[in-house]
């Protein structure tokens, strides 16, 4: 993959008060605007600082989705992209210390936006989980009451990706935030959603696969951030692979293939700062992967985030493109 542009940063959301954020998953609202929510937010580009603000959404113009993303909007009452949801960083709730919210997928079903994220002490350190729900193509966020504790399944149920399949479920890969877990699926009714009993985990059990048991690891390693995707009758699952430090993608036939004999390909190396080549698509301290809309198999785009933990600069989301791996017969 290549560098397309940087997304955020100087030069490119000033306007709206974001110097220095990340991740920037996406989907496309109701009304066809292209919807990213990003993390932990500050005005100045880098880490701290004022305007510490977690999630951010911005709003673009779809058109521009593979020539590389323009913004037109953020959420909030003007140019400034607001926190979407009410809570202050660094208070207590219900009884726990809250340091930030940090997003992990965004959905669109029906005329309804579902954003789900991890309420966390730390990086790596959910409480719990829970969902919201836009019906303003993405403005505001409202709380559904649907939320899982940090523990579920073993802590597998954090870091989470979902898409909706055309059978009316929506089918949902997750892992821990601690970026050294497997993946485990689940799936849940479209219309139950935000109905934690309605979810089903996918487990090995008595020789065989099945909806219902206790979700199995699908694919063993450290993971971090996740996005699944159908793409032109694909399911693209992109993803970060801690374990060898880069952005790995696999190119399904459908959620419950085996990932293991799936086609991976890397599409973003990670390396040290003095190798950094962004035309060859390797990328110091990356993470993200977030699949974006208008993508096809063979112009597939990425928003990958970057964080020099050194310096606390660059610290933002950056466009990749270049081709999936091709399907297996």
């Amino acid at each position: 993959m290549h560098k397309v542009k940087d997304l955020t940063g100087p030069g490119h959301t000033d306007r709206f008060g974001i110097g220095g954020t990340d991740l920037g998953v996406m989907a496309i609202a109701p009304d066809g605007r292209l919807v990213a929510v990003f993390g932990d937010t500050f005005e100045r580009a880098g880490v701290g600082g004022p305007g510490w603000r977690s999630p951010v959404v911005l709003f673009g113009d779809p058109s521009t989705a593979r020539t590389g993303i323009e913004w037109t909007g953020s959420g909030g009452a003007g140019p400034y992209a607001a926190q979407a949801l009410p809570y202050r960083h660094d208070s207590v709730i219900n009884g726990r210390r809250v340091g930030t919210v940090i997003p992990t997928d965004v959905i669109t079903l029906g005329n309804a936006m579902y954003l789900h994220v991890m309420v966390c002490a730390g990086i790596g350190a959910v409480h719990w989980t829970e969902i919201h729900r836009s019906t303003d193509n993405g403005e505001t966020w409202h709380p559904t009451g649907a939320r899982w504790p940090g523990d579920d399944h073993g802590g597998l149920c954090q870091m989470l990706t979902w898409a909706a399949g055309d059978d009316g479920y929506v089918y949902a890969f997750s892992t821990g935030f601690q970026r050294d877990k497997g993946l485990i699926l689940r799936r849940v009714p479209a219309g139950r959603l935000t109905e934690p009993e309605a979810w089903q985990g996918r487990g090995f059990r008595d020789g065989v696969w099945a909806w219902g048991n206790p979700p199995t690891i699908a694919l063993t390693g450290a993971y971090g951030e996740l996005c699944l995707r159908p793409v032109e009758g694909r399911w693209l699952l992109a993803f970060f692979d801690a374990g060898n430090y880069r952005i790995d993608v696999l190119n399904l036939a459908r959620p419950t293939s085996n990932l293991y004999d799936a086609v991976r390909a890397t599409a973003v190396h990670g390396t040290a700062w003095r190798r950094e080549n962004h035309s060859s698509g390797y990328v110091a301290q990356l993470y993200g992967g977030y699949v974006v809309p208008g993508s096809t198999v063979d112009d597939l785009h990425l928003v990958v985030s970057q964080w020099n933990t050194k310096k606390n600069w660059p610290y933002r989301a950056m466009q990749f493109a270049g081709g999936a791996p091709a399907a297996a017969g």
